[in-house]
Protein backbone atom coordinates (compact mmCIF):
# COMPACT_ATOMS: atom_id res chain seq x y z
CA UNK A 1 0.00 0.00 0.00
CA UNK A 2 1.54 3.21 -0.69
CA UNK A 3 1.78 5.88 1.73
CA UNK A 4 -0.56 9.30 0.61
CA UNK A 5 0.49 12.21 0.98
CA UNK A 6 -2.41 14.47 2.22
CA UNK A 7 -4.02 14.37 5.50
CA UNK A 8 -7.45 16.04 3.70
CA UNK A 9 -9.21 12.29 2.28
CA UNK A 10 -8.62 8.80 3.51
CA UNK A 11 -7.04 6.15 0.90
CA UNK A 12 -10.21 4.12 -0.29
CA UNK A 13 -8.84 0.48 -0.32
CA UNK A 14 -10.41 -3.09 -0.43
CA UNK A 15 -9.49 -5.63 1.68
CA UNK A 16 -10.21 -9.52 0.64
CA UNK A 17 -11.15 -11.75 3.47
CA UNK A 18 -10.50 -14.95 3.60
CA UNK A 19 -13.69 -16.16 2.07
CA UNK A 20 -13.04 -13.84 -1.18
CA UNK A 21 -15.24 -11.10 0.13
CA UNK A 22 -13.72 -7.52 -0.70
CA UNK A 23 -14.05 -5.01 2.18
CA UNK A 24 -13.81 -1.56 1.57
CA UNK A 25 -11.57 0.43 4.17
CA UNK A 26 -10.89 3.86 4.44
CA UNK A 27 -7.50 4.59 5.40
CA UNK A 28 -5.97 7.79 6.59
CA UNK A 29 -2.50 8.18 6.76
CA UNK A 30 -0.03 10.27 8.98
CA UNK A 31 2.51 12.44 6.79
CA UNK A 32 5.61 10.81 8.32
CA UNK A 33 6.01 6.97 9.80
CA UNK A 34 3.27 5.98 11.68
CA UNK A 35 2.83 5.22 15.15
CA UNK A 36 1.08 2.48 15.06
CA UNK A 37 -1.99 1.21 13.80
CA UNK A 38 -5.55 2.18 14.86
CA UNK A 39 -8.52 0.14 13.27
CA UNK A 40 -12.24 2.19 13.91
CA UNK A 41 -15.61 -0.14 13.73
CA UNK A 42 -18.34 1.86 13.18
CA UNK A 43 -22.07 0.97 14.35
CA UNK A 44 -24.87 -0.87 12.94
CA UNK A 45 -26.08 1.77 10.29
CA UNK A 46 -23.01 3.96 10.14
CA UNK A 47 -20.35 3.75 7.71
CA UNK A 48 -16.68 4.83 7.58
CA UNK A 49 -17.65 7.76 5.51
CA UNK A 50 -19.38 9.29 9.44
CA UNK A 51 -15.70 9.87 10.83
CA UNK A 52 -13.40 11.89 9.12
CA UNK A 53 -12.59 13.86 11.65
CA UNK A 54 -11.36 10.89 13.58
CA UNK A 55 -9.72 10.10 11.36
CA UNK A 56 -7.87 13.03 10.26
CA UNK A 57 -7.15 13.85 13.59
CA UNK A 58 -5.85 10.20 14.76
CA UNK A 59 -3.67 10.54 11.25
CA UNK A 60 -2.18 14.31 12.48
CA UNK A 61 -1.31 12.71 15.94
CA UNK A 62 0.65 10.46 14.00
CA UNK A 63 -1.39 6.99 13.42
CA UNK A 64 -2.43 5.25 10.77
CA UNK A 65 -6.32 4.90 10.77
CA UNK A 66 -8.22 2.22 9.17
CA UNK A 67 -12.16 2.27 8.87
CA UNK A 68 -13.37 -0.84 7.41
CA UNK A 69 -16.77 -0.67 6.24
CA UNK A 70 -18.55 -3.95 7.98
CA UNK A 71 -19.47 -6.60 5.30
CA UNK A 72 -23.30 -5.62 3.84
CA UNK A 73 -22.93 -2.07 4.87
CA UNK A 74 -21.21 1.14 3.61
CA UNK A 75 -20.03 1.00 0.40
CA UNK A 76 -19.80 -2.94 0.65
CA UNK A 77 -22.88 -3.69 -1.80
CA UNK A 78 -22.56 -7.30 -1.34
CA UNK A 79 -25.05 -9.04 0.59
CA UNK A 80 -26.83 -5.45 1.81
CA UNK A 81 -27.42 -5.87 5.35
CA UNK A 82 -26.89 -9.39 5.97
CA UNK A 83 -24.27 -11.39 8.02
CA UNK A 84 -23.95 -15.36 8.41
CA UNK A 85 -22.66 -15.76 11.27
CA UNK A 86 -20.67 -13.87 14.65
CA UNK A 87 -17.43 -16.01 13.59
CA UNK A 88 -17.32 -14.60 10.24
CA UNK A 89 -17.69 -10.58 11.71
CA UNK A 90 -14.68 -11.76 14.16
CA UNK A 91 -12.89 -13.00 11.83
CA UNK A 92 -12.77 -10.27 9.05
CA UNK A 93 -11.59 -8.21 11.87
CA UNK A 94 -8.65 -10.60 12.91
CA UNK A 95 -7.53 -11.17 9.10
CA UNK A 96 -7.07 -7.25 8.74
CA UNK A 97 -5.53 -6.60 11.96
CA UNK A 98 -3.17 -9.17 10.82
CA UNK A 99 -2.33 -8.27 7.56
CA UNK A 100 -1.76 -4.37 9.13
CA UNK A 101 0.74 -6.19 11.90
CA UNK A 102 2.45 -7.63 9.01
CA UNK A 103 2.98 -4.59 6.98
CA UNK A 104 4.33 -2.55 10.18
CA UNK A 105 6.23 -5.33 11.85
CA UNK A 106 6.95 -3.95 15.58
CA UNK A 107 4.31 -1.30 15.42
CA UNK A 108 1.98 -2.02 17.95
CA UNK A 109 -2.07 -1.99 16.63
CA UNK A 110 -5.08 -0.70 18.82
CA UNK A 111 -8.98 -1.29 18.06
CA UNK A 112 -11.57 1.76 18.62
CA UNK A 113 -15.16 0.49 18.43
CA UNK A 114 -18.15 2.85 17.86
CA UNK A 115 -21.72 1.90 18.88
CA UNK A 116 -22.18 -1.28 17.46
CA UNK A 117 -18.94 -1.55 16.73
CA UNK A 118 -17.54 -1.92 20.30
CA UNK A 119 -19.35 -5.29 20.42
CA UNK A 120 -16.74 -6.81 18.28
CA UNK A 121 -14.03 -5.31 19.57
CA UNK A 122 -14.19 -6.42 22.66
CA UNK A 123 -14.69 -10.39 21.64
CA UNK A 124 -11.53 -9.48 19.49
CA UNK A 125 -9.57 -8.55 21.60
CA UNK A 126 -10.65 -11.45 23.95
CA UNK A 127 -10.13 -13.98 21.31
CA UNK A 128 -6.70 -12.27 19.92
CA UNK A 129 -5.04 -10.74 22.55
CA UNK A 130 -1.99 -11.67 20.48
CA UNK A 131 -3.04 -8.95 17.65
CA UNK A 132 -4.73 -6.15 20.09
CA UNK A 133 -2.47 -4.23 22.16
CA UNK A 134 -5.27 -1.53 23.79
CA UNK A 135 -8.94 -1.00 22.91
CA UNK A 136 -11.29 2.09 23.27
CA UNK A 137 -14.84 2.05 23.13
CA UNK A 138 -16.67 5.28 22.17
CA UNK A 139 -20.62 5.22 22.88
CA UNK A 140 -20.28 1.73 22.52
CA UNK A 141 -23.25 -0.37 22.17
CA UNK A 142 -22.83 -2.90 25.03
CA UNK A 143 -25.70 -2.61 26.72
CA UNK A 144 -28.23 -0.43 24.61
CA UNK A 145 -31.27 1.39 25.72
CA UNK A 146 -32.78 0.74 22.30
CA UNK A 147 -33.57 -2.50 20.94
CA UNK A 148 -36.67 -4.95 18.81
CA UNK A 149 -39.77 -5.61 20.83
CA UNK A 150 -40.27 -9.05 21.70
CA UNK A 151 -42.85 -9.98 19.39
CA UNK A 152 -40.25 -8.68 16.78
CA UNK A 153 -37.02 -10.89 18.10
CA UNK A 154 -39.68 -13.50 17.51
CA UNK A 155 -40.37 -12.67 13.82
CA UNK A 156 -36.76 -12.50 13.74
CA UNK A 157 -35.82 -15.68 15.38
CA UNK A 158 -38.25 -17.74 12.78
CA UNK A 159 -36.88 -15.73 10.01
CA UNK A 160 -33.42 -16.94 10.96
CA UNK A 161 -34.30 -20.28 11.20
CA UNK A 162 -36.42 -20.46 7.45
CA UNK A 163 -35.16 -17.00 5.62
CA UNK A 164 -32.31 -15.77 6.90
CA UNK A 165 -32.34 -12.87 3.78
CA UNK A 166 -35.76 -11.43 4.96
CA UNK A 167 -34.67 -7.95 5.68
CA UNK A 168 -36.12 -5.93 9.47
CA UNK A 169 -35.86 -2.17 10.02
CA UNK A 170 -32.89 -0.96 11.85
CA UNK A 171 -34.29 0.15 15.29
CA UNK A 172 -32.79 3.03 14.85
CA UNK A 173 -34.93 4.99 12.07
CA UNK A 174 -35.05 8.58 14.02
CA UNK A 175 -31.68 10.56 13.48
CA UNK A 176 -32.21 12.13 16.93
CA UNK A 177 -31.21 8.91 18.52
CA UNK A 178 -27.99 10.05 16.95
CA UNK A 179 -27.39 13.85 17.85
CA UNK A 180 -28.70 16.96 18.62
CA UNK A 181 -27.09 18.65 15.37
CA UNK A 182 -29.29 19.48 12.99
CA UNK A 183 -26.71 19.42 10.00
CA UNK A 184 -25.66 15.80 11.76
CA UNK A 185 -29.43 14.85 11.34
CA UNK A 186 -29.88 16.00 8.24
CA UNK A 187 -26.94 14.33 6.85
CA UNK A 188 -28.00 10.89 8.46
CA UNK A 189 -31.44 11.09 7.52
CA UNK A 190 -30.32 11.83 3.90
CA UNK A 191 -26.96 9.27 3.79
CA UNK A 192 -27.35 6.46 1.05
CA UNK A 193 -24.62 4.79 2.30
CA UNK A 194 -26.67 4.02 5.62
CA UNK A 195 -28.10 1.05 6.64
CA UNK A 196 -31.74 1.29 7.75
CA UNK A 197 -32.69 -2.41 7.10
CA UNK A 198 -30.83 -5.67 8.38
CA UNK A 199 -31.17 -9.10 7.30
CA UNK A 200 -32.73 -12.24 9.74
CA UNK A 201 -29.33 -12.89 9.42
CA UNK A 202 -27.69 -10.15 10.69
CA UNK A 203 -30.03 -9.49 13.21
CA UNK A 204 -29.90 -13.18 14.85
CA UNK A 205 -25.85 -12.68 14.61
CA UNK A 206 -26.28 -9.53 16.47
CA UNK A 207 -28.64 -11.91 19.33
CA UNK A 208 -25.44 -14.55 19.42
CA UNK A 209 -22.70 -10.73 19.43
CA UNK A 210 -24.31 -9.81 22.57
CA UNK A 211 -23.85 -13.30 24.21
CA UNK A 212 -20.55 -13.36 23.69
CA UNK A 213 -19.64 -10.28 24.71
CA UNK A 214 -21.28 -11.08 28.44
CA UNK A 215 -18.44 -13.40 27.99
CA UNK A 216 -15.54 -11.45 26.69
CA UNK A 217 -15.12 -8.81 30.17
CA UNK A 218 -13.22 -11.80 31.92
CA UNK A 219 -10.81 -12.41 28.82
CA UNK A 220 -9.86 -8.52 28.02
CA UNK A 221 -6.18 -7.48 29.71
CA UNK A 222 -5.19 -5.04 27.14
CA UNK A 223 -5.53 -1.34 28.60
CA UNK A 224 -8.74 0.06 27.62
CA UNK A 225 -10.35 3.64 27.54
CA UNK A 226 -14.15 4.02 27.76
CA UNK A 227 -15.75 7.37 26.38
CA UNK A 228 -19.86 8.10 27.35
CA UNK A 229 -21.92 10.80 26.43
CA UNK A 230 -24.04 12.28 29.16
CA UNK A 231 -26.98 12.63 26.70
CA UNK A 232 -26.56 9.39 24.76
CA UNK A 233 -30.28 8.03 23.91
CA UNK A 234 -28.91 4.78 22.48
CA UNK A 235 -26.45 3.51 24.98
CA UNK A 236 -26.99 2.91 28.69
CA UNK A 237 -24.48 4.53 30.48
CA UNK A 238 -24.53 3.02 34.07
CA UNK A 239 -25.14 -0.33 32.73
CA UNK A 240 -21.99 0.26 30.15
CA UNK A 241 -20.24 1.21 33.01
CA UNK A 242 -20.42 -1.62 35.15
CA UNK A 243 -19.79 -3.64 32.50
CA UNK A 244 -16.60 -1.93 31.76
CA UNK A 245 -15.77 -2.03 35.34
CA UNK A 246 -15.70 -6.04 35.24
CA UNK A 247 -12.62 -6.01 32.45
CA UNK A 248 -9.71 -7.97 33.74
CA UNK A 249 -7.23 -5.24 32.57
CA UNK A 250 -6.24 -2.99 35.37
CA UNK A 251 -5.45 -0.35 33.09
CA UNK A 252 -9.25 1.55 32.60
CA UNK A 253 -9.89 4.76 32.36
CA UNK A 254 -13.45 6.51 31.68
CA UNK A 255 -13.88 9.67 29.83
CA UNK A 256 -17.47 11.56 29.93
CA UNK A 257 -18.83 13.95 27.69
CA UNK A 258 -21.82 15.15 30.05
CA UNK A 259 -23.28 17.55 27.43
CA UNK A 260 -22.68 14.63 24.39
CA UNK A 261 -24.73 13.05 22.66
CA UNK A 262 -24.59 9.54 20.81
CA UNK A 263 -22.53 10.06 17.74
CA UNK A 264 -19.14 12.60 18.98
CA UNK A 265 -18.81 13.05 15.56
CA UNK A 266 -21.71 15.22 15.26
CA UNK A 267 -20.95 17.66 18.65
CA UNK A 268 -20.09 21.11 17.72
CA UNK A 269 -16.41 20.46 18.64
CA UNK A 270 -15.80 17.06 17.16
CA UNK A 271 -12.10 17.42 17.62
CA UNK A 272 -12.25 17.31 21.56
CA UNK A 273 -13.07 13.35 21.56
CA UNK A 274 -11.00 12.85 18.98
CA UNK A 275 -7.93 14.50 20.30
CA UNK A 276 -8.38 12.68 23.81
CA UNK A 277 -8.23 9.47 21.96
CA UNK A 278 -5.15 10.25 20.52
CA UNK A 279 -3.87 11.66 24.09
CA UNK A 280 -4.39 8.18 25.23
CA UNK A 281 -3.23 6.25 22.61
CA UNK A 282 -0.03 8.33 22.63
CA UNK A 283 0.24 7.38 26.62
CA UNK A 284 -0.64 3.45 26.05
CA UNK A 285 0.99 2.47 22.32
CA UNK A 286 4.40 2.22 21.56
CA UNK A 287 6.77 3.08 24.49
CA UNK A 288 9.87 3.13 22.23
CA UNK A 289 11.09 0.17 22.34
CA UNK A 290 10.30 -1.38 18.98
CA UNK A 291 8.60 -4.96 19.94
CA UNK A 292 5.08 -3.73 19.38
CA UNK A 293 3.32 -4.49 22.32
CA UNK A 294 1.60 -1.80 24.70
CA UNK A 295 2.47 -0.46 27.81
CA UNK A 296 0.25 -1.74 30.69
CA UNK A 297 0.52 0.98 33.57
CA UNK A 298 -0.36 -0.10 37.41
CA UNK A 299 -3.34 1.76 37.70
CA UNK A 300 -7.31 0.82 37.86
CA UNK A 301 -10.18 2.96 36.38
CA UNK A 302 -10.34 6.97 36.69
CA UNK A 303 -12.06 9.42 35.53
CA UNK A 304 -11.40 12.66 33.29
Amino acid sequence: MSESPTLTAPEPRSFVASDGYPLHVAVWHPAGPAKGNVVVLHGVQSHSGWYHNLGRTLATAGYRASFPDRRGSGANTRDRGHARSAGRLIADLAELVRSLREEDPGKPAALAGISWGGKLVVIAAARHPELVDAIALICPGLQPRVGVSLGEKLRIAWAFLTNPRRTFPIPLSDPALFTSNAEGRAFIAGDPLGLREGTAGLMGTSFVIDRLVGRAASRIRQPALLMLAGQDRIVDNARTLAYFERLASTDRRVIEYPEGHHTLEFEPDPSRYALDLAAWLDEHLADGNGDGRARSLPHGPNQA
